[in-house]
């Protein structure tokens, strides 16, 4: 028994027209935007060894690495946002972002207290609690800025050059580093670094 053999000859009308709207797709798919932030927050911790002669804020002091503008602190933050974009050039060189990735990396230094009694645990845990909300605080900043920075690129308009939507990109990424840089300075004068939130200690 013979298999029948059956065969189609696309017309080249219709194969033209299949060939330009896969071409149409693939334009599409490549001017289709898309964004996204991916995050890394990692705590760094040094130790203070307790000792039942002194306070807690002067173990703390005595104890930490921390030292800005010539200014002892318990706890601090540190973030960095980095992004990246690509683009679609079109034949007559009109530019236009399709995607962006941005990259928040931040790390939390903190205490623990070593060879303390319960009573000097309870009021540490207390106060370091209410150090990490206030650290948080300025983490979620980095935040702020980074889908700030995401959500800007992936806004601009498309323009006459790739160049010249490089050069704005970047500009705009740095520009919202500086202005969430300026409320983060905000945030530790309204809540005197974190002494409004409970991160305060007596002598």
């Amino acid at each position: 028994m013979r298999v029948p053999y059956y065969s189609y000859i696309i017309p080249k009308k219709r194969l033209f027209k299949m060939r330009q709207l896969l071409l149409l797709c693939l334009l599409i798919l490549a001017q289709t935007s898309s964004a996204q932030v991916s995050e890394n927050l990692v705590y760094t911790y040094y130790s203070a060894n307790a000792d039942t002669g002194s306070s807690l804020l002067k173990t703390l002091n005595e104890a930490t690495p921390i030292r800005v503008d010539n200014r002892q602190f318990h706890g601090y933050t540190t973030w960095n946002v980095k992004w990246n974009y690509r683009w679609f050039e079109q034949a007559d060189g009109r530019c236009k972002i399709t995607k962006v990735t941005t990259d928040l990396t931040g790390n939390i230094t903190l205490p623990e207290l070593v060879g303390a009694t319960d009573e000097q645990t309870a009021a540490f845990d207390k106060y370091v609690s209410a150090l990490r909300i206030h650290e948080l605080g300025h983490y979620s900043i980095g935040k702020e800025t980074a889908t700030a920075i995401d959500n800007g690129i992936l806004a601009l308009p498309e323009m006459s050059s790739c160049k010249e939507l490089e050069s704005t990109a970047n500009n705009l990424g740095y520009r919202t580093l500086e202005e969430y840089k300026e409320q983060e300075k905000q945030y530790d004068i309204s809540t005197a670094h974190g002494k409004t939130q409970g991160a305060w200690l007596q002598n």
